[in-house]
């Protein structure tokens, strides 16, 4: 073999080799990425397995409470809030059970099982037709109608009740014996008796007009259809369950900030077989005053500490406007700025004015005072023109008022109320003035203060059972519909368009269903 032919024949042997390790590396970059997914596959399974134990386990703690001896019941109103409450977790979880599952966990319909009964004759029906797209048959011949389908739903506008007529033709090809009809239309809760219309109604009557369940089902009653409150706290629970992604995914907009505002109030929680209550806390929080995002998100917890606020900001670095509770310090070590809210500080002179009738306090008053005149003049600017105008006037003020403080400081004893005041302002005067040197900070914590307002008018009716799951869900509604508000919604009109377009949303678009977002597209 001359010299060319076994050059060549060793160059096809080293390109074949060459091509073989190729071939083995993706091979073993497929193994590797295999062995990847099954870990992954094991790991979700674990993790599943894990939470429909710990749920499986709620669910028995619930039903016990809820069929225990009629000696450890509560009687009254705290005796119907937490029936209610309790039938409602009971839904909630099995809702989430289901989403685990993948397929609904009830049973199938057996003879001794009560049948739905049928809805009043005396209520308006409004029929709506679901026929296939086409009538023409995979074989080529006409379809023809032999029969239909036809399910009723409860729906609600505020007042009067009415009947949604389903009805599914039935169409067949008598040459191959098919049977076509249109797919069910997807509710929120599959199979379920109520429209989004009377979920919405439910909600919202619920969580804004701060009307229990027990009140409902009295309402309902009046207007001409028994409903009991076990029905309609299993609508509220898996209501809670499905609306939950887009409050998570509203935390995640509100995160995209670099302003937040942060505060909580106490709400009383019941614990089930305890008969007691104890204080919990419902936080809240939203974007800066100044923001061009118009949202509030609730989180309940059960305490007060400062980790509730850290796990719920995550890793989020920005300036946190909040009183001056210790439990938010924690957030200042992380690369949070903490700004601080005047109207705390303008707060104590006001109390010290009040009570003892100050010059001093009323002075104090009367400096802040031009300080806020000044925020009134610049809200709706923008802005760089707001920080130009705190610049030229308001920090003069500021620092005159800072300087006044530190005088009058001296010449009060300490453990004074006036000296309580005064120190209540200087040890956080970095904090209070920061909004001078950024055009996008507010002066105090006012805005979130009237995001709290309407909790603390509904707070009697929130005797939460034992677990954090009501609170948590009372969390997930309230948000959205304080959002609702916030945005210049109707909440019932919001809600009962997200439930209606919620089972069929692709995870991909839920951004469209969120408040500052929406569009309506049913028809109201």
């Amino acid at each position: 073999m001359d010299a060319p032919a076994l050059h060549a024949m060793v160059a096809d042997l080293l390109q074949e080799l060459s091509a073989r390790d190729q071939i083995l590396a993706q091979m073993q970059t497929i193994k590797l990425r295999q062995e990847q997914l099954l870990a992954d596959y094991r790991q979700d399974n674990l993790y599943k397995d894990a939470k429909i134990t710990k749920l499986s386990h709620e669910i028995a703690m619930l039903r016990r409470v809820r069929f225990g001896k009629s000696g450890e019941q509560l009687s009254g109103v705290q005796g119907s809030l937490l029936e209610e409450t309790v039938q409602t977790d009971l839904s909630a979880i099995e809702a989430e059970l289901e989403l685990l599952h993948g397929v609904p966990l009830h049973e199938p319909k057996s003879a001794n099982k009560p049948v739905r009964t049928r809805l009043p004759e005396h209520l308006p029906r409004v029929t709506i037709i679901h026929e296939p797209d086409s009538t023409v048959c995979q074989c080529g011949c006409q379809l023809q109608r032999i029969g239909e389908d036809v399910a009723e739903k409860l729906d609600y506008v505020p007042g009067v009740f009415s009947v949604e007529q389903h009805v599914r033709g039935k169409w067949v090809c008598h040459k191959c014996v098919t049977l076509t009809q249109a797919t069910v239309p997807a509710h929120v809760i599959d199979k379920g008796l109520a429209t989004p219309g009377l979920l919405a109604q439910v909600l919202v009557a619920k969580y804004a007009d701060h009307l229990p369940l027990y009140r409902q089902e009295k309402i309902f009653e009046r207007a001409g259809l028994k409903l009991s409150r076990s029905t309609l706290a299993d609508w509220v629970g898996a209501c809670g369950v499905h609306l939950q992604p887009l409050v998570d995914a509203l935390r995640q907009v509100m995160l995209g900030h670099r302003v937040i505002h942060a505060d909580e109030t106490p709400v009383q929680m019941l614990k089930p077989g305890s008969k007691k209550t104890h204080r919990a806390y419902l936080w809240a929080y939203a974007p800066g005053a100044f923001e061009n995002l118009r949202v509030v998100v609730y989180d309940f917890n059960e305490g007060r500490a400062g980790q509730y606020a850290r796990e719920f900001l995550g890793d989020w670095q920005g300036s946190l406007v909040c009183d001056d509770y210790s439990s938010y310090k924690a957030c200042f070590t992380q690369g949070m700025t903490e700004i601080g809210c005047m109207a705390h500080a303008r707060r104590k002179f006001f109390e010290l004015h009040a009570n003892g009738g100050s010059q001093l306090a009323e002075q104090a008053l009367h400096h802040i005072a031009q300080l806020y005149r000044i925020e009134e003049q610049v809200k709706d600017l923008a802005p760089a023109d707001r920080l130009r105008i705190r610049q030229e006037r308001a920090r003069p003020l500021a620092d005159a008022l800072h300087d006044w403080m530190q005088i009058h400081r001296q010449r009060v004893p300490d453990g004074s109320g006036t000296a309580k005041a005064l120190d209540y302002s200087l040890k956080r005067w970095v904090a209070l003035t920061r909004y001078l040197d950024d055009g996008q900070l507010p002066v105090d914590n006012n805005h979130i203060e009237q995001q709290i307002r309407p909790v603390a008018i509904g707070r009697s009716n929130w005797l939460f059972a034992g677990s954090l799951r009501a609170g948590k869900r009372a969390a997930v509604i309230m948000s959205l519909i304080q959002s609702a508000k916030l945005n210049g919604h109707d909440p019932y009109a919001y809600l009962k368009d997200v439930l209606t377009r919620l089972p069929t949303q692709p995870a991909s678009r839920i951004a469209e269903l969120l408040p500052h977002n929406w569009q309506p597209q049913t028809a109201m």
